[in-house]
C-alpha cells in the first residue's frame, strides 16, 4: 500500500478513524506509531498527509490534512474495451490496469467470451471496487475508475461506442501498422479508447464494426500474447508515447 486511501464520508471535520485491512496494514507493515505521519488521498479527491494522534484497539486515527493544489496527474483518459476474460484473468487486468491509469472499463461480450464468464463472483460490485482500491493504492491515484458490463455485442457497439469521446484504438494480430503511427498529442486529458479481444482474438466482423466506426487498427507483431500480458504491455507503450509526445 502506497497510499492510505479514504472514502468522503470516513472525514468528518478533518479527522478520519480507519480499521479492518488498512489499520493492519499501517499497524503491522508500516508499524506506525502516534505522531507519525502517512501518505493519504481521498477517494475522488486530492492528496494530502495523515497524522496519527491515536491508536485505539485495531483501529487508528488520524489528523486529515489535504493539499489544496496537490492532485495527481492524470495523463490520457483512457478506457478500455475489454472481451471479458476468465475470472482470474480479469482479477489482474483490473487492477493492473487500474494502476496504469485507465479511467473507464468496459467488460464486454464477444463470439468468443463464454456466457458463464458473466455470472462470475469476480464482477460483484464490492469484488471490482476492492481490486480498483488496490490498483489506486499501489499507483498512488485518487481516480477510481469506472466498470460498465455490455453482455451483447451489438447493442455495445451500435449504442454505447457511438457515446464515447475519444481516438480508438483496436489491437489484433495480422494487421499492417504498429503503434508507432499513431498520434498521439501529449495533452493532459487526451481521450484514448483501446479495444482488446478474447484469448482467439475478435471475429472478423467485430473487428470490421470497429474499424467501420473510426478505430485505428494496430498489431503488436507475430506473437500471441494472453490478455493479460497485452493489456499491461499496450498500456505501457500508449503512456511511453504520451509522454515523448509531451515533451
Amino acid at each position: 500500500m502506497n497510499l492510505l486511501l479514504l472514502d468522503p464520508a470516513e472525514l468528518d471535520q478533518g479527522v478520519a478513524r480507519i480499521a479492518g485491512r488498512r489499520a493492519e496494514h499501517l499497524l503491522r507493515v508500516l508499524k506506525v506509531e502516534e505522531g507519525d505521519t502517512v501518505r493519504l488521498g481521498v477517494i475522488g479527491g486530492k492528496l494530502g498527509s495523515g497524522r496519527v494522534t491515536a491508536i485505539e484497539g485495531d483501529g487508528v486515527r488520524l489528523a486529515v490534512e489535504l493539499e489544496p493544489e496537490r492532485e495527481p496527474d492524470c495523463g490520457p483518459h483512457l478506457e478500455l474495451i475489454l472481451a471479458l476474460p476468465r475470472p482470474i484473468m480479469l482479477q489482474r487486468i483490473l487492477k493492473q490496469a487500474t494502476v496504469l491509469g485507465v479511467r473507464r472499463f468496459h467488460l464486454i461480450r464477444s463470439r468468443r467470451v463464454e456466457k458463464s464468464f458473466f455470472h462470475s463472483p469476480v464482477l460483484r460490485p464490492e469484488k471490482i471496487r476492492t481490486l480498483l482500491l488496490e490498483g489506486m493504492e499501489q499507483a498512488m491515484d485518487t481516480w477510481l475508475p469506472e466498470v460498465r458490463i455490455h453482455q451483447q455485442f451489438k447493442p455495445f457497439i451500435e449504442d454505447v461506442l457511438p457515446t464515447l469521446a475519444g481516438q480508438g484504438l483496436i489491437a489484433h494480430p495480422g494487421i499492417d501498422g504498429g503503434l508507432a503511427g499513431l498520434s498521439i498529442s501529449g495533452r493532459s486529458g487526451q481521450r484514448l479508447l483501446l479495444a482488446i479481444g478474447p484469448e482467439g482474438g475478435w471475429s472478423d466482423y467485430e473487428l470490421g464494426q470497429f474499424l467501420d466506426r473510426g478505430f485505428y487498427g494496430f498489431t503488436m507483431g507475430s506473437r500471441i500474447l494472453h490478455v493479460d500480458t497485452a493489456v499491461v504491455s499496450l498500456l505501457a507503450q500508449l503512456q511511453l508515447l504520451y509522454d515523448l509526445r509531451k515533451r
